[in-house]
C-alpha cells in the first residue's frame, strides 16, 4: 500500500481502525486510544493527526529513523504508520509532562506548555 493510499484510508473511521489492528500492536492500539481520549480525538483522528504532525515537526533524525524503518519493514505503509504514531505519542507525552505545571494541566490544545496543537 502507498502511504497516500493510507492516509486516505485515516480518513475513514472503521478503515483506520482496521489499519490500527493491521499494525498487530495492542499495546500500540491502547496508547493510541488513550492519546486520542485525552485530546478529544477519536482513534482514527489521532493515527491521521500523527502523520501530520510528523511531516511538520519532525527532524532530519526522526526522517532518517523513518527511512531505516522502512528499509526493514515488510509493509511500507504500515511501517510508516507505525513509526509516525510512535513520535506522536512520545512528543504529545513530552508536551503533556511539560504543561503538567501550567492552569490547563495539560489538558488544552492551546496550551502554552503545548507544543502539540490542532492537527
Amino acid at each position: 500500500m502507498l502511504l497516500g493510499a493510507l492516509l486516505r484510508q485515516l480518513e475513514d473511521e472503521r478503515l483506520a481502525s482496521q489499519m490500527l489492528m493491521a499494525l498487530g500492536d495492542v499495546t500500540l492500539a491502547m496508547r493510541v486510544e488513550k492519546a486520542a481520549a485525552r485530546f478529544g480525538e477519536t482513534a482514527a483522528e489521532y493515527a491521521a493527526g500523527a502523520c501530520a504532525r510528523f511531516g511538520e515537526g519532525a527532524g532530519d533524525e526522526d526522517w532518517l529513523a523513518l527511512t531505516s524503518a522502512l528499509e526493514r519493514g515488510a509493509d511500507p505503509a504500515l511501517t510508516c504508520l507505525r513509526a509516525m504514531i510512535e513520535w506522536s505519542l512520545k512528543h504529545d507525552a513530552a508536551s503533556a509532562a511539560n504543561a503538567a505545571g501550567c492552569s490547563c494541566g495539560g489538558q488544552g490544545n492551546a496550551c502554552e506548555g503545548s507544543d502539540r496543537g490542532p492537527a
